[in-house]
């Protein structure tokens, strides 16, 4: 064993390199996932591919990891190619991270005078986009209830209070208040009732191809 070797075992109390237990992870929960597709109990599925149920256990909750003849025989059992168990493992994960105050400035389409929009982050899961913003308006903030677009949206009141209006109502909006609502029908604030309103807004559409 090497010097870094040690180390990392040191600081791991498993023994086990994050990618590995990532692996494990991953192998586990598709096999879980195809169990469940498959409507069968862990007990049935163990028996299927010649294992403990205990033994199965410890692979779907990443505890363990499975040899490649023990593998096959779940693949096997669950009627899948043998590579559809490291399926996940092998999806990309992206994570956006943006420290306060440096949220992306933009003006969105139909964006209004002294709307300020920060954008926090910005995810495309296959057929999903997601759009999180935090919003702040001003004295100088034209009220504007009349914005539409695809998708549904998500509203958080953090700092303020306004009326925020979406197909034909109202909605008193104060700190902790929250909206969720379809984005095509007119929505947005129609009065401020105390500025500096700052608000998050998360915005889900589908995709265009």
């Amino acid at each position: 064993m090497t010097p870094d070797d040690a180390t990392a075992l040191n600081q791991n109390p498993h023994g086990t390199p994050d990618d590995e237990r990532d692996l494990e992870a991953a192998i586990g929960a598709q096999v879980r996932t195809q169990r469940k597709k498959l409507g069968m109990t862990v007990g049935e599925l163990a028996s299927l591919a010649n294992l403990s149920a205990g033994m199965l256990s410890k692979i779907e909750n990443g505890l363990t990891s499975p040899s490649l003849t023990t593998l096959k025989g779940l693949a096997m059992a669950l009627n899948v190619p043998f590579t559809a168990l490291f399926q996940r493992f092998e999806e990309q994960r992206d994570a956006s991270h943006v420290r306060a105050g440096e949220g992306l400035k933009i003006e969105r389409r139909g964006t209004r005078a002294g709307h300020q929009y920060a954008l926090l982050g910005h995810g495309v899961h296959k057929q999903v986009a997601v759009e999180p913003y935090m919003i702040t308006l001003t004295h100088e903030s034209e009220v504007f209830p009349l914005f539409q677009h695809d998708g549904q949206e998500f509203l958080y009141v953090v700092e303020g209070a306004m009326d925020y209006h979406h197909g034909g109502r109202n909605y008193r909006m104060d700190p902790g208040d929250s909206l969720f609502f379809d984005a095509d029908a007119p929505h947005g604030p129609e009065t401020l009732h105390e500025v500096p309103v700052r608000f998050l807004s998360v915005i889900v559409y589908p995709r265009s191809e």
